[in-house]
């Protein structure tokens, strides 16, 4: 049943919020990764679990969450999922070794679960004419913190202490709070039981897919360990697909992954995070390139995720926006349009990166496409499954977008890495221009998927209105 309308907002400020919480963790220790080797006296091999350890948990608990939300009510589940958030935030920002650190990260992961749940509660609570407006805005809080975190991270590792890049997550105390009291228990319960067999040979299947994709540069993409992790994620999802065919009650519903809507947004998903976390780690890591290269801006970490920034700005309009011109064109022109205009930014920096205007340009055209995309992608879902099953099929999607990242990352660094300027370990340009092309190309393929959606009747028109959530 909708909320009533004085209650939207309340409802809306507390999802931004948990939102905002999870985007930051996600990117805020990524620039700090040095840094955290030597405040921890640690390599930076082991120092990357930071990140590995964070995005592992993430995609394990992300359709378990997703699910139990369906099952037991997403307030409820909600509150839950930010106070282990929270209680991983303490864990990181108290521990004195890398182990601990790592283990507070892994708490912290469990908060990808905010995004399904957020998108049910926005379907179940919101009058259905605002519903797309809302799951834009919130879709678009998902690149704005993280484009936030990137100047965050320098800020912290420049002017105070390591500690401080986990307790900022304690920003999600207060979110937990409100979802406890705003959102509305379910009127009925589903009496249903959790496949728990699909969730574990599930989340091994992505443990493997992800650990071999985030250790292919460390170990070589032909080494026997990344080859051998990802067959055996394939070998577990295909075991995964066979066990959900012969379950009653499956995790999830297979007619659900297989209709055209979903699979190619799906598919959308992982190409899109495949080019959000390359533009992640190519545009501040070109802008700290010392300028004896020959190229690059020699920018401090603060700096670099600066240029980082106008992204950010710019998705707070663009993702408001796409949920509410989504719902009068349709979430399929969305996605195509944000798709278009990721693969030109990449394009752009291709031929053109000697400035840091082009930077900021460049990173203002992603900031559409990844508003634009993250906010139809959550909404063609949204609109193609049963509300029962709401949680579950935006949490297969938000998963597709973290394995697009990872698989992104590793990408383009194995790129950067290929050929250094001799006597140095900094790569040399062509290798940025490689990147950048893959990148556009990349985009181009979320294009493709994008047009391989099918059609919806176009939306009718509602009378005039600002695009407001109050």
């Amino acid at each position: 049943m909708p909320a009533s309308t004085h209650r939207t907002a309340p409802i809306m400020a507390t999802l931004l919020l948990a939102g905002l919480a999870f985007a930051l963790a996600q990117t805020v220790v990524a620039p700090a990764l040095p840094a955290i080797a030597r405040g921890y006296d640690t390599t930076l091999n082991s120092a990357t679990w930071v990140l590995t350890g964070f995005l592992l948990s993430a995609s394990v608990a992300t359709p378990i969450v997703g699910k139990l939300g369906d099952l037991y009510g997403k307030g409820r589940v909600l509150a839950l999922v930010l106070l282990t958030f929270a209680a991983g935030s303490v864990v990181g920002g108290l521990a004195q070794s890398i182990g601990v650190v790592i283990s507070g990260r892994v708490l912290q992961g469990v908060g990808a679960g905010v995004f399904p749940l957020a998108f049910g509660i926005i379907r179940d609570t919101f009058p259905r004419e605002r519903v797309g407006l809302g799951i834009g805005v919130l879709s678009a809080m998902f690149g704005i913190g993280g484009g936030i975190g990137l100047p965050l991270s320098g800020l912290i590792v420049d002017n105070t202490d390591l500690s401080w890049l986990f307790w900022i997550g304690l920003v999600a105390l207060p979110a937990a709070l409100a979802a406890h009291r705003m959102v509305p228990a379910p009127v009925q319960r589903r009496a249903a039981r959790i496949d728990w067999a699909g969730a574990a040979v599930l989340s091994g299947a992505l443990v493997c897919l992800l650990l071999g994709v985030t250790n292919a540069n460390t170990w070589g993409w032909d080494s026997v360990g990344v080859l051998g992790l990802l067959a055996g994620g394939l070998a577990l999802g295909a075991a995964w697909l066979a066990l959900e065919r012969r379950v009653a009650e499956p995790l999830v519903d297979l007619r659900l992954l297989r209709s055209r809507p979903v699979a190619a947004t799906n598919l959308a998903a992982v190409l899109v995070g495949f080019a959000m976390f390359s533009s992640f780690l190519l545009i501040p890591q070109f802008a700290q390139t010392p300028a004896q290269a020959g190229y690059g801006f020699d920018s401090s970490v603060t700096e670099a995720g600066l240029i980082m920034l106008p992204s950010a700005l710019v998705m707070l309009v663009a993702g408001p926006f796409a949920g509410w011109m989504g719902s009068r064109v349709g979430f399929r022109s969305i996605l195509a349009a944000g798709a278009a205009s990721s693969a030109l930014a990449f394009a752009f920096l291709a031929v053109a990166h000697g400035e840091i205007w082009e930077f900021v340009l460049a990173g203002a055209l992603i900031g559409v496409g990844i508003a634009f995309a993250f906010s139809s992608m959550a909404n063609l879902v949204v609109e193609s499954v049963p509300r029962e099953d709401v949680g579950i099929a935006t949490g297969i999607n938000t998963i597709a977008r973290t394995i697009g990242g990872a698989a992104g990352a590793a990408a383009v660094t194995t790129v950067l890495t290929a050929q250094m300027l001799p006597g140095t370990i900094v790569p040399v340009e062509s290798g940025y221009t490689t990147a950048f092309v893959i990148a556009a190309a990349v985009g181009v393929l979320a294009l493709l998927a994008a047009l391989a959606l099918p059609r919806a009747p176009r939306p009718e028109r509602e009378p005039a209105a600002e695009p407001a959530l109050a």
